[in-house]
């Protein structure tokens, strides 16, 4: 079996530091002061690193292939599946009720059962992408903003097969009785603390969608942390909806949510990302890796306090958690992003046909011209759901 070339070139150019610099796409998650801080880096913007990790990149890779190439078959049968050794899955940032889904898939066995000897969560923040395509992780949680430029502008054999959110988590934060902002109309004439970067493409993106003029806004450069809206010092506040938005609520304040997804700008997020390879080579070991994330989430959509729970005092005990602010995470999440008319009908982590388009027209507004075909492959998610008809009940 030849290595895929064109992967390794990648590699060395992720991760030498001599790749051409480019915009940022992944938005960062912004965080209150008391969290650390989402620094998402583009594969491309990695500071220059010593040849020897290009060299360990590029070993990784041969090990990825070789082992794929030895790799038996099996099938998504729960405890009758073959052993697919070791998976590894990148996380998109730290171990919060975020990934409730995959700590319920390894507390229930159901990533044992379905023929994984062993599960690793790697906390982020990272390069998902690179880490990847470097074969460190079978899968990585990513978006199609962030996985869309890097096909785009380095032809990475990219696919993305299934999504926890089907609608992404960014909002323009607002205070009641303060900058109230609760359509896009309302932004003209207001103060909008923006982050520097892939937020202040969105953004730009949302004038775009609704017509308004930028002129008609103030964008205001800020950092991660809330405060700025607190203070007074903007009206609004580019956030996520399940953190700083719980944040601020949680200071007293009564919040208001202009959320991107519900205002011209869908698309789908934490997504799962594997190369084409895998594809190709690990596909039984990706459809078992789906399985288990389907039933793992069933469980974490049913059970928002355990899903807190296992964040705060298992998964991310070191990282001095809030107890309700993860609860709070986990129903928002459930609430707002993970279930929805589409996923009823369909199953979790579906992409339908028509939230694919939406995506990629929420892509080409943001500057990303891609076709569906390129980003998305939900037919391993759609064997799972035929061989496995029970899990949509």
């Amino acid at each position: 079996m030849m290595l895929n070339v064109g992967l390794i070139r990648y590699i060395v150019r992720a991760t030498d530091g001599r790749g051409r610099a480019h915009r940022t796409p992944t938005p960062r998650r912004t965080t209150a002061s008391a969290t650390p801080r989402r620094e998402v880096i583009h594969p491309m913007r990695f500071r220059s690193r010593p040849a020897r990790a290009a060299a360990a990149a590029v070993a990784a890779a041969a090990a990825l292939t070789l082992a794929a190439c030895s790799s038996g078959g099996s099938d998504s049968e729960g405890g009758d599946a073959e052993s697919f050794g070791e998976l590894n899955i990148q996380l998109s940032w730290v171990k919060n009720a975020e990934f409730a889904g995959e700590y319920f898939a390894i507390e229930n066995g159901y990533f044992a059962d379905a023929g994984f000897d062993d599960v690793t969560l790697t906390a982020g923040p990272t390069a998902t992408e690179a880490t990847v395509l470097s074969g460190t992780a079978l899968v990585g949680v990513s978006n199609p903003v962030s996985t869309a430029p890097v096909i785009l502008e380095e032809d990475a054999p990219l696919k993305i097969i299934g999504t926890t959110y089907q609608k992404n988590p960014y909002t323009i934060l607002s205070i009641a009785g303060k900058g109230d902002i609760k359509t896009p109309a309302d932004l003209v004439g207001k103060k909008i603390g923006v982050q520097a970067g892939p937020n202040e493409t969105l953004f730009d993106a949302l004038l775009a969608v609704n017509e308004i003029d930028p002129s008609e806004v103030t964008k205001v450069p800020v950092e991660y942390d809330p405060a700025p809206l607190v203070n007074g010092e903007v009206d609004g506040f580019f956030a996520f909806v399940t953190n700083e938005s719980i944040t601020v609520e949680n200071l007293g304040n009564e919040v208001v949510n202009l959320l991107l997804a519900d205002n011209g700008l869908p698309f789908v997020a934490e997504s799962f990302v594997v190369t084409d390879q895998s594809i190709a080579e690990n596909r039984e070991a990706l459809k078992a890796f789906l399985y288990a994330e389907v039933l793992g989430w069933k469980d974490a959509v049913a059970d928002a306090d355990e899903s807190a729970r296992l964040a705060v005092e298992v998964y991310g005990k070191d990282l001095g958690l809030d107890a309700a602010k993860e609860i709070a995470q986990a129903k928002a999440q459930n609430e707002l992003l993970i279930v929805t008319d589409e996923t009823d009908a369909n199953g979790l982590l579906t992409i339908s046909d028509e939230l694919q388009k939406q995506s990629i027209a929420s892509l080409a507004a943001a500057g990303y011209e891609i076709d569906a075909e390129q980003l998305f492959d939900m037919s391993l998610l759609a064997e799972v759901y035929d061989e496995h008809p029970e899990l949509l009940e």
